[in-house]
C-alpha cells in the first residue's frame, strides 16, 4: 500500500482506494473521499457497493489493491494515528465471558491507553450509555441493543481524534437511536472527526454535515446535504378532475401527468405558473400545489440510476463480505 507523508488538513483523505478479489472481483474501483476534521460525515449506498469494505481499509482489516491518502493527517495505517481512532465494526463480536467493564477495558488497553484513564472512561461512557447497572455483568447476557450500546461505549474508550462507526445504529430502538444521534453531535461539537456507514438515510439526515453516495465501488455522489439537493425540487400539482385530455399539451411543458396528479420537475416557477394557466385555461380547477424537495432518499436512487439492480457475482457470499 503506497501513502503519503506530507500532513493536511483533512480528517480522511482517501485518494483512488481499489479492492479488487480474485482476478476480477472489483469491490472498490478508484474511490476518493475527503471528510473535513470535526465533521460528521456519512457513507451511504445499496447492499454490495462496497461501503464496508471501505472501512476496512481505513482500519488496516482489508488491504487494498491500491490505495493513497491520509487518516489525520498521517499515511494509511499509520500505527499513531490508529490508536487515536475509535473502530466499532459491522456485526461486532465480542468475547461473550468479560462483563461490560471488562471489555471496555480490554479494548482501550489495546490502545495503550493508561490503566487510570481506562476506568475513568469505562464509568463514563457505560452511564453515557444507560449501562451502568450491566457494568459487572457478562455481555452473554446482553441484549442486541445493549451490546450495541456497548460497542459504541468501546469505540470512544481511546478518546479518539476520529470514530469510524459501521452501522452504529443496528438492533437499537427509536430512543436508543436518538441517544447515539445526540452523543454524535457532542462528540463533533468537541472537535471530534466522525465516519458513518450507514444504510438509514433518515439517520444520515439529522447528524450529517456532509455525505458520499458509493455506487458500484464508486463515489457517484458527494457533499453537504444542501448541495446534493438545492437541484432537486419539483412541483406537485392537484387538480379536481383528470388531466388527460391535455396530456401531450402538459408533457410538452415537462410536466408528468397521471390522472389527476402533475408534477413538474425543476424550480422555475415561470414554468409552474405556466403550466397552472394552461390547466385553468382548460376549465380545470387547481385543488393544490405543494414543492417537493428531494429527501437522501431521493438522491440515492438518483446517483444509482440504472445501476439499481447489482451485477451477478460469481463468488457465493460475496455479497456480504462487500458490504
Amino acid at each position: 500500500m503506497v501513502g503519503i507523508t506530507e500532513m493536511t488538513n483533512w480528517g480522511v483523505d482517501l485518494i483512488d482506494v481499489r479492492k479488487t478479489y480474485g482476478r476480477s472481483i472489483e469491490a472498490l474501483r478508484g474511490v476518493n473521499i475527503q471528510v473535513g476534521r470535526g465533521e460528521i460525515f456519512g457513507l451511504l449506498g445499496p447492499n454490495g457497493a462496497g461501503k464496508t469494505t471501505l472501512v476496512k481499509i481505513m482500519m488496516t482489516v482489508v488491504k487494498p489493491t491500491h490505495a493513497l491518502g491520509t487518516i489525520l493527517g498521517r499515511p494509511l495505517g499509520h500505527r499513531g494515528k490508529l490508536r487515536t481512532t475509535g473502530y466499532l465494526p459491522e456485526d461486532h463480536c465480542f468475547p461473550p465471558y468479560l462483563t461490560g467493564f471488562q471489555l471496555l477495558d480490554y479494548y482501550a488497553a489495546l490502545a495503550k491507553v493508561p490503566r487510570a484513564r481506562r476506568k475513568e472512561n469505562a464509568k463514563r461512557l457505560l452511564d453515557r450509555m444507560w449501562l451502568t447497572q450491566w457494568a459487572n455483568v457478562r455481555i452473554d447476557k446482553y441484549s442486541k441493543g445493549m451490546l450495541q450500546r456497548l460497542g459504541i461505549a468501546q469505540a470512544l474508550m481511546n478518546d479518539p481524534e476520529l470514530v469510524i462507526l459501521d452501522e452504529p445504529t443496528d438492533g437499537l430502538d427509536p430512543v436508543g437511536r436518538r441517544d447515539v444521534r445526540e452523543l454524535l453531535l457532542e462528540l463533533r461539537n468537541r472537535g471530534t472527526t466522525i465516519f458513518l456507514n450507514s444504510h438509514l438515510l433518515s439517520e444520515l439526515e439529522m447528524v450529517c454535515d456532509r455525505v458520499a453516495i458509493l455506487v458500484n465501488g464508486l463515489v457517484a455522489r458527494q457533499g453537504t446535504l444542501s448541495e446534493l439537493t438545492e437541484h432537486t425540487l419539483d412541483y406537485r400539482i392537484t387538480l379536481q378532475s383528470d388531466a388527460t385530455a391535455i396530456k401531450n399539451k402538459l408533457e410538452a411543458m415537462g410536466a408528468l401527468v397521471d390522472g389527476c396528479a402533475v408534477k413538474l420537475t425543476g424550480d422555475d416557477t415561470d414554468k409552474l405558473n405556466a403550466v397552472i394557466d394552461l390547466v385553468r385555461g382548460e376549465g380545470i380547477l387547481v385543488q393544490a400545489v405543494e414543492p417537493h424537495h428531494f429527501t437522501l432518499e431521493d438522491i440515492l436512487v438518483e446517483a444509482m440510476g440504472d445501476q439499481r439492480i447489482p451485477p451477478a457475482r460469481p463468488v457465493a457470499g460475496f455479497e456480504q463480505r462487500q458490504g
